[in-house]
């Protein structure tokens, strides 16, 4: 059932996106060509996936704790390292994207919910090397390769916090005042997501960007997504199906806009 309401889903998205000539917010068109359908190799992104490529290969089980709402293919207690890469790390299409995204709007605080194996977080980090990335994962011993990767790659703007969510993320808002740029991946149900949306409002600002993974991943996500959309405080949102992404500047028109990614 999950297969074919997947499937249903993905036509309708099919049928309302649009590419960057359907879209006449300024803002938008130049995000949609300087970001999303930028062809530019950045220098990062080899080394990254040589990493993901290692994970891939490696067959060690580790336990896996899932505090969020667990995976659609795999729910086993243990898992091999090559697993976890090839199903629930971030694709390279998309870690890309959150690369560009940071890249381009140069934020100073970055929060991700769901370190996994580190993937998304490097490109994360690696996006703006002058920012500080905070990375929250419930799982230790995931926790623990994706720090053997942060070191692999040299990356010294992370900061790696390992535990239930709900008990990190006041620290993390009563430390840092500001949320520039905020990655929800790491609890696919719709109460959590909305809690921790509400929570990092508190911290945001005209020109944070919010990205949400996985907006269609099950009905109660696509009500969390409605939702959102319809807050007060956002103006702008993308659809690109497999993320969203939302948007509070003042300026502009309150707009929902669906591409074709």
């Amino acid at each position: 059932m999950k297969k074919w309401n997947s499937l249903v889903n993905y036509l309708k998205y099919r049928i309302k996106s649009v590419n960057e000539h359907g879209v006449h917010s300024p803002f938008v068109f130049d995000l949609l060509t300087q970001v999303l359908f930028n062809k530019t190799n950045f220098y990062s992104y080899a080394t990254i996936e040589s990493l993901r490529n290692k994970l891939v290969e490696n067959n060690k089980l580790i336990n896996h704790i899932d505090l969020g709402a667990g995976s659609q293919i795999n729910n086993k207690k243990q898992q091999k390292i090559s697993q976890i890469a090839l199903q629930a790390a971030k694709s390279e299409k998309y870690a890309q994207l959150l690369f560009r995204l940071v890249n381009y709007f140069q934020p100073k605080t970055i929060l991700e919910f769901g370190t996994s194996l580190g993937i998304s977080g490097a490109y994360l980090a690696c996006g703006n090397i002058k920012s500080k990335l905070i990375t929250m994962e419930g799982s230790p011993e995931i926790a623990a390769v994706a720090k053997q990767n942060f070191n692999a790659l040299q990356l010294i703007n992370i900061e790696q916090l390992v535990g239930n969510f709900d008990e990190l993320l006041p620290t993390v808002m009563k430390e840092n005042d500001k949320l520039d740029f905020v990655f929800f991946d790491g609890n696919h149900r719709k109460e959590a997501t909305l809690k921790y949306f509400t929570q990092c409002l508190n911290n945001s600002h005209e020109h944070s960007v919010f990205v949400f993974d996985d907006i269609y991943w099950s009905e109660g996500m696509q009500e969390a997504w409605e939702e959102i959309k319809k807050h007060p405080k956002v103006t702008v949102t993308i659809d690109i199906f497999q993320m969203g992404m939302v948007f509070f500047r003042t300026e502009q028109v309150k707009q929902h806009f669906v591409v074709k990614y």
